[in-house]
């Protein structure tokens, strides 16, 4: 008790929220032009995150570790407590042999840290491996066997409020089962293997010991599907991931190369047939498309519980063939790039193409093509992001995880467009019980000046405020408490010489 409390003292000076409040807190951020749809005078700007001076963060193992060949984020990172969690997926071998790694596994790994930073990797002595259980590979339970198989993209779910405790974490993961191994069929549409590309759901209590949810992959009866992300929103849980011709096209059912689909369930049981196109970029869906874009394994996502953000892959093709006898995706690049959702299932881009983590510079260790994992945190004054390296070459050159940060929720800003004019802009309707904001830039000559306005923005009287301070979470101070269960608007007016930033607004009940 006196650990949170000094907690909440140390936040609260440093203009932070209470951590109580968090669990609920609602961001209208300032690239969300649905949530900040009305903007007089004023321009986004995304900003790229900084990668950490120590990176990579969590390198591979020593010979004859599960995670020898690579340690890849293609997972999830969640704080939970005072501890950091990742699950990420490893590789024994150097090297892929024929596209595939050995056995189709990649062992579900797992480490945890006190700062997000220095990684450990416990011996959990829960599945042997090289003759020993010494290792940190969690234990997934499930019949046939072929289905506990991790071989590809990773995500996990903390979901604390399942009333079940065996299902408080939860797991989506890509398997490639034998087609016989599935009970309920499969769509063979376009098969050229004796595998197929399944999506298979666990359950756990701890995030360790892991259950497969039945005995047949989610989308079993269906069509192949890369499954990337898992996440509840409103009513559903959601899986996105990547499918390509013949899984996938556009509306008007022409190719569409990589793009991001999303599938549903609301049970975590039963999942639909039916898809949603949720994000294709820009050049993929322009008449001609512009040649090479893609949208690489769906998109990494943070739910902020009114509004879906996260990072997707900008894959770009290669400028020319590969030699001959070299890999056949040798020359792809991928960035990573902001999308935003309001629903859950459709994605878009606020600024096409920006880059919030670009590939390093050649001969860096992240210097080819960067994987997008579920890993974002607030921690004090930074929004933390992890994310991996991929070597498209296939040699899987410095395979790891690094980190990259921005100010806390600093993915972008709202400022003025035009010198020596006025600015401001109008949320849509909330109800609220404190509203806060996330600023920089205000000075004394130069004050914002806040204020309610009715759904039919009209000014209610006795609600104007104004925001003297700079600091991530700006409670805004009323002469009076909100109106209890009305629906109001915040307009937020620039001075004419205002060099304010405004990154967010936090709602709480």
């Amino acid at each position: 008790m006196r650990t949170l409390l000094i907690f909440i003292v140390v936040a609260l000076a440093c203009g932070l929220p209470d951590p109580g409040l968090l669990a609920e807190e609602r961001v209208l951020f300032a690239f969300d032009d649905h949530s900040i749809p009305w903007q007089h005078n004023l321009k986004v700007t995304l900003l790229p995150a900084t990668k950490h001076p120590e990176n990579p963060v969590l390198r591979r193992g020593p010979e004859g570790s599960p995670d020898h060949g690579h340690a890849a984020l293609y997972g999830t990172v969640v704080k939970v407590g005072d501890k950091f969690r990742m699950w990420y997926l490893a590789m024994s071998q150097s090297e892929f042999k024929q596209g595939q790694a050995p056995d189709y596994w990649r062992p579900m790994c797992y480490a945890e840290s006190r700062d997000g930073v220095h990684w450990e990797k416990p011996e959990l002595g829960l599945v042997e491996f090289n003759g020993s259980t010494k290792n940190n590979i969690c234990l997934i339970e499930g019949d046939p066997f072929s289905l506990t198989r991790v071989d590809d993209f990773l995500s996990v779910l903390h979901d604390p409020k399942d009333p079940d405790p065996a299902r408080r974490y939860k797991a989506a993961f890509i398997a490639h089962l034998p087609y016989d191994d599935i009970r309920g069929g499969m769509s063979k549409v376009g098969a050229k293997e004796k595998r197929v590309c399944s999506t298979i759901c666990a359950t756990s209590a701890d995030g360790l010991h892991w259950k497969v949810v039945g005995d047949r992959p989610a989308n079993a009866g269906g069509e192949r599907f890369e499954v990337t992300s898992l996440y509840r929103f409103g009513d559903f849980y959601y899986s996105t991931g990547q499918l390509i011709s013949p899984w996938s096209w556009l509306p008007d059912g022409s190719d569409a190369g990589r793009v991001m689909q999303a599938y549903r369930s609301p049970d975590f049981k039963t999942w639909s047939q039916a898809k949603a196109l949720a994000f294709a970029r820009p050049g993929q869906l322009a008449n001609p498309p512009i040649k090479g874009q893609q949208t690489h394994m769906g998109a990494g996502l943070w739910n902020r519980n009114n509004v879906m953000v996260g990072l997707y892959g900008i894959w770009q093709d290669a400028a020319a063939l590969p030699p001959k006898g070299a890999p056949h995706l040798t020359g792809v690049h991928i960035d990573l790039g902001l999308v935003v959702s309001n629903d859950g299932i459709h994605f878009r881009e606020p600024v096409p193409g920006f880059t919030v983590i670009s590939r390093g510079q050649p001969e860096e260790w992240d210097d080819v093509a960067l994987l997008q994992g579920h890993a974002f945190v607030n921690e004090g004054e930074k929004t933390m992001i992890w994310y991996s390296h991929w070597d498209t070459g296939g040699k899987l050159k410095s395979m790891d995880i690094g980190l990259a940060t921005l100010r806390r929720d600093g993915f972008g800003h709202l400022s003025r467009k035009s010198d020596g004019n006025a600015a401001h802009f109008v949320t849509n309707t909330f109800t609220a019980g404190t509203v806060s904001l996330n600023v920089e830039g205000i000075t004394a000559e130069s004050p914002l000046t806040v204020q309610l306005l009715d759904p039919l923005d009209q000014p209610i009287s006795g609600y104007t405020s104004t925001i003297t301070q700079n600091g991530l979470h700006q409670t805004i101070v009323w002469p009076k408490p909100l109106p209890a269960g009305q629906k109001v608007a915040l307009r937020v007016d620039y001075p004419a010489e205002s060099s304010a930033r405004v990154f967010a607004v936090y709602l709480n009940d």
